[in-house]
């Protein structure tokens, strides 16, 4: 079926199976790297935001825990502003403000809460604990998950592991103020150093983020769709200018002389001249058309002779 076509067919159709294969394996490899940048890029926001609240929690540890240390062993009571995941909590919904992350979420997703009931962790939060349980040297974890609307988020986890400082709040239920109970709800009693007691957790909403790495693969592959395009279109018309035209001439001419219908009539005229043309041209078309004439030129002798003996 190829061989049956003329030249410019045959390039096209070629032409547009590379462009085609060169479509496919561009937009594999485009589709790859934008899905990995998008994923990076979240990944990235989490990790950030994550080393944000421990900032905030070791500025509570570091500079107001020693300012209300003598408040809270003079009163017993517990102050929420010395706790460093109240500070957190508190940092991040101010954050959530702003409309650029008001769909972030940071959680310290503890199996027995002892702060505020809302930091109970949920079925998810609780086998990212569990894994941190099992493995006492896996320091983080991250990955995509589904949230009950259906919307696909990123989380990023570090486990919250018991300290000195904490067992403050997890004493024995004899020494823990009557304040404490109250507002923890959950007093958490019977702790010990050094356990994952939960997880620190960002959510972070990786749908949009997703949404213009697909736009943007769109518009490459537009582009690139575009100028592959263009490139066979002006492939075609310079092969068809500067290689098919002329050697149609060529090609008529050639037939004439192989059935010995050359003449000296207007049309062979105007095909000789055509090769005469393409004959001043220093490439192998040139050379070519120049044998041609020399052909043509030897015939029209030969015939002229032969009329003469004639």
């Amino acid at each position: 079926m190829l061989s049956n076509l003329k030249l410019a067919s045959k390039f096209t159709l070629l032409l547009s199976l590379v462009f085609v294969c060169a479509i496919v394996i561009s937009g594999a490899v485009l589709s790859q790297t934008t899905q990995q940048q998008a994923e990076s890029d979240v990944a990235y926001r989490g990790q950030i935001l994550m080393e944000v609240m421990n900032s905030v929690r070791n500025y509570t540890n570091d500079e107001v825990n020693p300012i209300l240390k003598g408040r809270i062993k003079k009163s017993n009571e517990l102050i929420l502003q010395a706790i460093p995941s109240y500070s957190v909590s508190k940092v991040f919904e101010n954050l959530r403000k702003n409309s650029k992350y008001q769909n972030y979420l940071y959680k310290d997703a503890v199996l027995r809460p002892n702060t505020y009931v809302p930091d109970e962790a949920n079925t998810f939060e609780k086998k990212i604990i569990k894994k941190f349980q099992k493995k006492s040297a896996l320091k983080e974890d991250s990955g995509f998950t589904t949230t009950r609307k259906g919307k696909s988020v990123f989380y990023y986890a570090q486990p919250i592991i018991e300290k000195k400082k904490c067992l403050r709040c997890y004493n024995a239920s004899a020494e823990a103020s009557k304040r404490k109970v109250a507002i923890s709800g959950n007093p958490g009693f019977g702790k010990s150093q050094n356990n994952v007691l939960g997880t620190r957790i960002i959510y972070v909403p990786s749908e949009e983020v997703f949404a213009i790495a697909h736009r943007n693969l769109l518009l490459f592959m537009s582009i690139f769709i575009g100028i592959f395009a263009l490139v066979i279109w002006l492939i075609n018309f310079l092969l068809k200018r500067s290689v098919i035209q002329p050697i149609r001439p060529m090609a008529r001419l050639a037939q004439k002389i192989s059935n010995d219908q050359l003449s000296s009539e207007q049309s062979e005229e105007s095909e000789i001249k055509s090769v005469e043309k393409l004959a001043k041209r220093s490439d192998e078309l040139g050379q070519l058309a120049q044998l041609f004439q020399q052909m043509a030129q030897a015939i029209s002798t030969r015939e002229q002779s032969f009329a003469q003996q004639l």
